[in-house]
């Protein structure tokens, strides 16, 4: 499969090669290049504040973001490196809905709207996505990447689909890097230096070629830090950073109707840890008395480092070619990803005299090797087309081979240590046919829909036979399941303008996830025994307004989910058991306010309200009904001031906070103690010169400054309740240049 998903990206570029020879004079004066559709939409609204004007493709087209009729919450290039947004949890802690499981910290589970996954299985998949330039990243450890020479990054709520290569329920991440420029020589660099031995270094390039009609871009980025946790039994620094991010681009439009963009890229991680805790103790289990806990953050008692790491590439190529009514665009993909890691789950030694003292040792990890790969053909409308459209045909197809290891050394519980291994192969292959209209009736009422049919075929191998006793199974097996799953999704809407700057709508969406098998089955039966679909129908309602000249944005939204048959993780008796719960209903309102009150000063409000509960759910002979999904916190609040002062001298210093509140949460839908999570408060500062020298900046920040240790994790099993927690306290100083 590597070889011929190599074979068509390289032919690809290849074909790009023939079509530019000699064809560079054909270049068109007004073609535009990439990021100049944002600044055409910007002068649709002349007399707009163009400091507000941020442009978003949450429709697969280029749109202020109060003109989409989608709830999206967009970071710009300037947020992302100002908050020193990094890695996908810094998105997730600052955007309203959204949340995540963190263990360990290279495999985050999204949560959108109480909607995602805690299923890691080779057949599995994700129920809120992450995509970079619109390439689905189907597996967690697939989701590396640097937010260095990012454009922006887009948060989606809801069921996607009908514009969206791969279907998902709970929504969408998009990260869109910033493209080759074909008018400038560009280049930018940054240097950081932080507590717990931090060091960072970034840096870009922009250089156009053949007359202006194509160019190159290659950024960079090292980052590393010592560990966060102490470990006085091996006297080491647990939870360290390694990682290093290279991406290449080449972009050309050899013609005025025709453009192309290639890109490869590459991460290379190497992750300490994670440090793991006992905490509660779980008295009614006489396995309780074998523990010692351990809630101070910063140190942890592991008999083993542990280890996090991955190795990933990938290849992506966009053609399109305009005709005289559409634009007709391929886009494909290869990544190839190899994850492994090892952890100490319960956080203790063998040692008498340790504070950390544990008679139960539990240990394990997870090896898997990924091959994904898509294609997509569309056809779309053209900017100047009286109604815009696209329709499309997508395939996806992934390869999973993924061993998870678990060892138990207890005397307690056998006479010698064992070891339990699982070794899962899964295929994916995924076709859809999709398309999506909006039609203004009138210059204030458009409506908008699309549709999209999906078919996954999936082939799942799970085998235990490597173990030496089947720990946690019933049996030793050897079990290979086959299933098809389809679905037709949609959205529907309608989009009312009684005014210019002001937009209400109204939509309806289904989104689907496929049925799978599960990661650690107890015996041959539960391995062919596939789980089912999980859909969910939302509701929404919507208000987008400007006001002020721009100088004020408020948006609001509410919304109503339908979610039926969703797939829930359970762990039992150490295995990680997959089923399909009956039915949950999600009600929410998320509310965001930008204002400019006077100059220099800018205000940015977030509130998330989510109720998410249990209609039916019976598990384990326990009835959840009524309960709070987990991971879903009720209330999450973002509050984000800053205030920029201008010199004579030209320097402009800004000074900015960010708040955040989170109320407590459930990491267990049976939503007993411990494994709920207590409310946090977070908070990060910066403080920004800019103008040194004409081409430097300096910013100082902080991030986490009270030293909030909130759980990222936590688990119950044999008799304790294991967890991790979220960084300390950290600071430093950046140093930019751009020229």
């Amino acid at each position: 499969m590597r070889g011929k998903a190599m074979g068509r990206m390289l032919s690809g570029a290849a074909f790009v090669g023939l079509l530019w020879t000699g064809s560079a004079q054909a270049q068109d004066a007004d073609t535009t290049a990439p990021g100049q559709a944002g600044e055409q939409a910007a002068d649709a609204v002349p007399d707009e504040q163009l400091g507000n004007m941020i442009v978003v493709t949450a429709q697969r087209r280029s749109e202020n973001l109060q003109d989409v009729p989608v709830t999206v919450t967009v970071f710009n290039a300037e947020q992302i490196a100002e908050a020193r947004i990094q890695q996908i949890d810094d998105v997730v802690t600052r955007t309203p809905g959204l949340s995540f499981d963190n263990f360990p910290a290279s495999q985050p589970r999204l949560y959108i709207r109480g909607i995602g996954s805690s299923d890691r299985g080779a057949a599995g998949d994700p129920s809120s996505a992450v995509f970079v330039d619109d390439i689905y990243m189907g597996r967690p450890s697939a989701i590396a990447f640097d937010a260095f020479d990012i454009e922006r990054i887009e948060v989606l709520k809801g069921p996607q689909g009908t514009l969206f290569g791969r279907n998902v329920v709970g929504g969408a991440i998009n990260v869109i890097t910033k493209k080759p420029d074909i008018d400038r020589v560009d280049a930018a660099a940054e240097l950081t230096y932080g507590n717990y031995e931090r060091l960072d270094a970034a840096a870009m390039i922009n250089v156009p070629f053949a007359r202006n009609t194509g160019a190159v871009r290659l950024s960079g980025a090292y980052r590393s830090h010592d560990g966060y946790s102490w470990n006085p039994y091996l006297g080491e620094r647990i939870d360290d950073q390694d990682t290093l991010t290279g991406r290449f681009q080449i972009y050309g439009e050899p013609a005025y109707n025709f453009r192309f963009h290639f890109t490869i890229d590459g991460t290379r991680d190497r992750f300490s840890g994670p440090a793991n805790h006992t905490l509660e103790l779980d008295t009614s289990d006489p396995l309780h008395n074998f523990y010692t806990s351990n809630f101070d953050p910063d140190t942890t008692y592991g008999s083993q480092v542990g280890y996090q790491d991955r190795d990933t590439w990938g290849i992506r190529s966009e053609l399109s070619y305009d005709f005289s009514f559409a634009t007709l665009t391929f886009l494909g993909s290869y990544r190839d990803v190899d994850y492994g890691n090892r952890y100490d789950l319960d956080g203790g030694n063998p040692d008498p005299a340790s504070p950390g003292y544990n008679q139960i040792a539990i240990s394990g990890g997870d090896d898997e090797t990924n091959e994904l790969s898509s294609q997509e053909v569309r056809l779309s409308s053209l900017p100047d087309s009286d109604f815009t459209w696209v329709a499309g045909f997508y395939h996806y197809h992934q390869e999973t081979d993924r061993s998870n290891t678990f060892n138990l050394d207890a005397a307690a519980v056998a006479p010698i240590p064992l070891t339990e291994i699982y070794d899962q192969y899964a295929k994916v292959d995924s076709i859809a046919v999709f398309g999506d209209v909006s039609l203004p009736l009138t210059d204030q009422l458009t409506v908008f829909g699309g549709v999209r049919y999906s078919r996954d075929d999936k082939t799942a191998r799970v085998r235990n036979t490597d173990s030496m006793v089947p720990i946690r199974g019933d049996e030793f097996f050897d079990v290979t399941g086959d299933a098809t799953f389809d679905d037709l999704t949609y959205r529907a809407g309608v989009e009312f303008r009684p005014a210019r700057r002001h937009m209400f709508y109204a939509s309806i969406s289904r989104g689907f996830k496929s049925g799978g098998f599960p990661d650690t089955p107890a015996n041959a039966a539960d391995a062919a025994t596939p789980f089912e679909p999980e859909t969910a129908i939302q509701y929404e309602i919507g208000q987008k307004s400007t006001f002020l000249d721009g100088l004020m944005i408020w948006n609001n939204t509410f919304y109503y989910l339908d979610y039926t048959n969703l797939q829930t993780v359970q762990i039992v008796n150490g295995l990680s058991v997959t089923s399909n719960a009956g039915k949950a209903t999600i009600k929410g309102y998320e509310t965001q306010l930008d204002v400019m009150p006077f100059d220099g000063f800018q205000l940015s409000a977030s509130y998330a309200y989510t109720d998410a509960k249990f209609d039916e759910y019976f598990e384990g002979g326990q009835d959840y009904s009524g309960n709070t999904i987990s991971r879903a916190p009720k209330h999450k609040v973002t509050i984000s001031p800053s205030y920029t002062y201008s010199l004579l001298s030209g320097i402009a210093v800004t000074a900015a906070v960010d708040y955040r509140y989170t109320s407590r949460m459930f990491d267990d839908n049976s939503n007993q103690p411990p494994e709920i999570r207590d409310a946090t408060n977070f908070v990060d500062a910066r403080l920004i010169i800019d103008g040194i020298a004409d081409r430097f900046s300096l910013s100082l920040w902080g991030k986490n400054l009270t030293d909030e240790r909130t759980r990222t994790f936590q688990g119950v099993f044999l008799g304790a309740n294991f967890g991790a927690f979220s960084p300390p306290r950290t600071y430093g100083a950046t140093l930019s240049w751009e020229y």
